[in-house]
């Protein structure tokens, strides 16, 4: 009797496993009562939570645009189709921490499945677009550094214009856009979610005589393509598996890194992130004792990938450098802290439990994190740099970077060298944020809990930190693979030798 109880019970439970695990495909559809179930939960919350809905954009342009949204949900969609739908409204929000993620349904579909995809891979900047990477290798037409001007009969500002619509930034940073659509693959991914998937794709290009061309060029299929097949299934011997301590300083490695010259006293770290669990506490501990040890005078420090993380990690790295006390923010909030869409959000008890202990409800009706608003924070005192600094900026420089680049732009012996950040100068929504799933579907919405004004005397103009010095992509950069924000600053640094 108890074996058959356990039998029965353990059915059950794999029964419930079994049907918590969606299938999704591309032709997948939920009917509108669906989607609009989905849809009020997603534009309740924002409402609801959102500590900046209507920082950028006014009420009732924000009304105005869920509305709209909401308007295209008569008929069955797709997920992609749904997605797409919401992408455009969060966009309007003006707000780089919020954006919609795929569900996990999704995700299990898109890692089993070979799909097909745009074969470009481009470089964009104002009016132009350069080509970065072709996935069709025998194109001897469209490679590294060509120029574009047309896809399927479209200019570029055209495409980009459309695009940047669908990309969530900070106020009104264009740079962060610009950016996006750079970074390998999104472009194609953008591009095919807004216009289709098309079996080939006719592209208007520059040839080197700087000549109008026009070429047809297929859409990439990875089951087509034979030789990458065969290198992905040709078996890998005798190589020995690393240890999970080699493995961990392998992944921190590919983070952060100090490059010194102790021949001219020149010196080069590269932090792609800010993250948790890549060992920067000790990683700037052992930087900073190397660069007095070894009388490092100019410090070049690359953030135009560092998308952001803990804030400690940007904080204590900013106390090596600063001559002064500083602080990160002037306002720091949550609007609430109990929520009737709690059961979507991602962590909420704990969400809530941080806000009860940790910020203090004034007469605003907001839930401010004091510490933060009052607290100065002192330069280090051992290993303190006293070096020039170059700190290199771009669209991916965002959140905590920002916040880095903020307390620093100011001294004297720091330079910023690139392009505005991506992240918001005067401020952004972000410190907690948790993903709300969406009950129907499962696509899933970030949702920023705080609002940051990094400096409150700083124009709400919704720009980036700009660079002192700035050094801009040009088509020969790009087609030499050139690495110019770098070599920007090596040439400072020459000047600079050659003064003294």
């Amino acid at each position: 009797m108890k074996t058959a109880a356990v039998i029965l019970l353990t059915a059950l439970l794999l029964s419930a496993c079994g049907t918590g695990k969606l299938v999704v495909t591309p032709h997948t559809k939920y009917a509108p009562e669906q989607l609009q179930k989905d849809y009020a939960v997603y534009r309740k919350t924002l409402e609801a939570h959102h500590p900046s809905l209507y920082w950028y954009t006014p009420r009732d342009s924000m009304d105005y645009y869920f509305e709209k949204g909401e308007e295209q949900l008569r008929d069955s969609l797709t997920e992609p189709q749904f997605r797409k739908i919401l992408s455009y409204v969060t966009a309007k929000i003006n707000c780089g921490h919020t954006s919609i993620r795929s569900s996990k349904g999704w995700n299990r579909y898109k890692d089993t499945s070979r799909l097909r995809i745009f074969p470009l891979s481009v470089k964009m900047w104002a009016d132009t677009m350069v080509v970065t990477a072709n996935l069709n290798r025998k194109d001897s037409l469209l490679t590294r550094g060509t120029i574009v001007t047309k896809i399927n009969g479209l200019s570029v500002n055209r495409i980009a214009d459309t695009l940047f619509g669908y990309i969530s930034t900070d106020g009104y940073n264009e740079t962060h856009k610009y950016q996006t659509l750079s970074n390998r693959g999104f472009f194609g991914s953008l591009y095919s979610s807004l216009f289709g998937l098309s079996d080939q794709y006719t592209v208007e290009y520059l040839d080197s005589n700087n000549h109008r061309q026009t070429t047809i060029i297929p859409v990439y299929d990875p089951a087509k393509d034979t030789v990458r097949g065969t290198v992905l299934r040709r078996p890998v011997r005798n190589l020995p598996k690393p240890s999970r301590k080699e493995r961990k300083r392998q992944r921190q490695s590919l983070v952060r890194l100090l490059q010194m010259d102790t021949v001219n006293h020149t010196a080069m770290m590269r932090l792609y992130s800010f993250g948790r669990g890549y060992g920067l506490k000790g990683f700037y501990r052992r930087s900073f004792r190397a660069l007095r040890k070894n009388d490092i005078g100019h410090l070049i420090i690359d953030v135009r990938s560092n998308g952001g993380g803990s804030v400690n990690n940007s904080t204590l790295i900013t106390r090596y450098l600063a001559d002064n006390p500083f602080k990160i923010s002037d306002t720091l909030y949550a609007t609430r802290k109990k929520s009737p869409y709690e059961k979507y959000i991602q962590n909420h008890f704990w969400n809530k439990l941080f806000i009860d202990l940790f910020t203090r409800r004034k007469k605003d009706g907001y839930y401010h994190f004091g510490y933060f608003e009052r607290h100065q924070f002192k330069p280090q005192k051992k290993n303190h740099y006293e070096g020039k600094v170059y700190i290199l900026t771009g669209g991916n420089s965002f959140s905590a970077t920002t916040l880095f680049a903020s307390a620093l732009r100011e001294q004297e012996n720091v330079t910023l060298i690139g392009e505005e950040t991506g992240g918001g100068a005067y401020g952004n929504s972000a410190w907690l944020i948790p993903d709300v799933t969406l009950p129907e579907t499962g696509v899933r919405f970030r949702l920023p809990l705080f609002r940051l004004v990094i400096n409150s005397t700083l124009p709400k103009n919704g720009k980036g930190v700009q660079p002192e010095v700035p050094a801009l992509p040009t088509v020969n950069a790009i087609r030499e693979n050139k690495d110019f924000k770098t070599e920007k600053a090596l040439e400072l640094i020459r000047q600079d030798k050659e003064k003294n």
